[in-house]
């Protein structure tokens, strides 16, 4: 088994050999046709999340090495334990859900297992796609994806599953609700996609790159506005009242306080990137303005059937995928951190 992993933060990814694993139980052994490349695994590769002023978030106590990352994972089943043999059948293809708990908490029975303590999260706790296979702990994480393209099934794992989980928390939004998704890289984009099925508007989306904004009307977003113009904030309040809901798919400070800046009264802000920085804020706002801010986090498991189930269905259109080799994931890393990369990567085993 070929895989590219994490030996030492901040360093390049290893190519290594190993032997195939066999699966026991309830596991399940994945060939890997595709594996996204998203920006959180340049954190994870990194090693530390940046938190502004407040330093840095340190990733290798809940990271342990060497890590395989890449939890955007698509394959074919070529092996099953003796407990997983009745639920799927060597050659089944399926998309993973990654975002696995421990199993037995209580926040794992309630459904969130996105949210549990002690996570076995793939690519990102345990070794994930950036490999020709994976090992999957239950049949249950095992999604259809048929007909979509597997390229493209790949991507709901993250970047699809992620815009979902926060464009439902703001909830159905009427027809004069303005909606801003910041950001219109990868997730974002997504989100311009999905947002008129799960909030009953499409969005308005808002980046300081003039190619961003185009991608994003050709994606299906209402109008786009660039953030960083001379009186940005003050025209789109004039113009809309301001923003029902705006879900941030950049995460830095500035992007932060911009999306906080446009709401109107009884606004909700989404946080989802994690750029970095510190937010400073007037806590008069919160009770004056009756706003609230949020962070989300990936989905759920039932979010991700329901979101498959939509995405099967072609309710979204297809997904612009780059696709490269599996030995291009390290340069395919520093595309991502410095910037290079418009839309989706691929890695392709």
């Amino acid at each position: 088994m070929r895989s590219f992993k994490v030996t030492a933060f901040g360093g390049a990814l290893a190519d290594t050999q190993s032997e195939t694993p066999v699966p026991t139980g309830t596991q399940v052994l994945l060939k890997i046709a595709a594996c996204g490349a998203c920006h959180s695994d340049v954190h994870i590769r990194d090693g530390f999340f940046d938190l502004g002023s407040e330093g840095r978030m340190d990733l290798s106590r809940g990271v342990p090495l060497p890590m395989t990352p890449g939890h955007e994972i698509a394959g074919e089943v070529v092996a099953l334990g003796d407990a997983a043999a009745e639920m799927l059948s060597v050659g089944d293809t399926r998309v993973v859900y990654p975002w696995i708990g421990c199993g037995t908490c209580e926040t794992c029975a309630s459904g969130d297992e996105q949210l549990c303590r002690k996570p076995r999260n793939l690519g990102v706790n345990v070794d994930g796609g950036y490999s020709d296979h994976v090992m999957v702990p239950h049949p249950r994480y095992l999604v259809p994806f048929d007909p979509m393209p597997i390229t493209e099934a790949c991507t709901y794992a993250c970047s699809g599953l992620t815009a979902f989980g926060a464009l439902k928390k703001l909830g159905t939004l009427g027809e004069g609700d303005p909606l801003v998704i910041i950001g219109a890289g990868g997730v974002g984009l997504a989100a311009v996609r999905l947002a008129e099925s799960v909030t009953g508007v499409a969005g308005i989306a808002a980046d300081i790159s003039s190619d961003s904004r185009e991608a994003a009307m050709m994606a299906g977003a209402r109008d786009v506005l660039d953030p960083s113009a001379p009186d940005a904030m003050r025209n789109f309040v004039k113009g809309t009242g301001g923003a029902a809901g705006v879900v941030d798919f950049v995460g830095s400070a500035e992007s932060a306080r911009f999306g906080f800046d446009i709401l109107r009264k009884g606004g909700s802000l989404v946080i989802v990137g994690l750029f970095g920085g510190s937010l400073v804020l007037p806590v008069p706002h919160f009770p004056l303005r009756e706003v609230t801010i949020r962070g989300s986090y990936v989905g759920s498991l039932p979010e991700f059937h329901e979101l498959m189930d939509l995405a099967r269905s072609g309710r979204f259109g297809p997904v612009a995928v780059e696709t490269r080799s599996l030995d291009q994931a390290d340069a395919t890393l520093y595309d991502l951190k410095d910037g290079r990369v418009s839309g989706r990567i691929v890695l392709v085993p």
